[in-house]
């Protein structure tokens, strides 16, 4: 997946996502681990819209993404936190993971249809999806009982 043993991860990271004027952004990706980004979600509702201005400022949108088919309504890009996160993994040759709950498969139908407007088969590849119900077993036990407690998450969920 991109992930060796001793990877240290890195919370916060901060990506230079290149923008047509020259200038990068420096948005912000839940976690890097090895060579791969995630994006954890446990709480929030959605990935986001954003103004159409706003996105088309990223130099390689087009490059990427099947611009046209993007999920949008009117001048708003929905699920922007993705697009952003698959053009910093394409930015820094990286793989993306979107970490998510099982049983929040609207979070999960958001990701495909992001994910099937990616040109590159290459770049599709290395972007995955990975339910918290999934990982859970491979975690330590402390972490494991967290996220019973905190957010009902437990290991091997069947929920999509």
């Amino acid at each position: 997946m991109g992930t060796e043993v001793g990877d240290i991860p890195q919370f916060g990271f901060m990506p230079r996502v290149p923008l047509l004027t020259g200038a990068v952004e420096r948005t912000e990706v839940d976690m890097k681990l090895g060579e791969v980004l995630f994006e954890a979600k446990l709480t929030e509702g959605n990935f986001q819209t954003q103004d159409s201005g706003l996105v088309e400022r990223y130099c390689d949108l087009k490059e990427v993404f099947e611009c046209r088919r993007l999920p949008r309504h009117g001048k708003q890009f929905f699920s922007y936190q993705l697009l952003r996160n698959v053009l910093a993994a394409y930015a820094l040759n990286l793989h993306f993971c979107l970490l998510l709950d099982s049983r929040r498969p609207d979070l999960l139908e958001h990701w495909y249809r992001v994910m099937r407007c990616i040109r590159s088969t290459t770049l599709r590849t290395r972007c995955k999806v990975l339910t918290w119900q999934e990982l859970v077993p491979s975690l330590p036990s402390a972490l494991r009982k967290f996220l019973q407690v905190k957010y009902g998450i437990a290991g091997n969920s069947t929920d999509f």
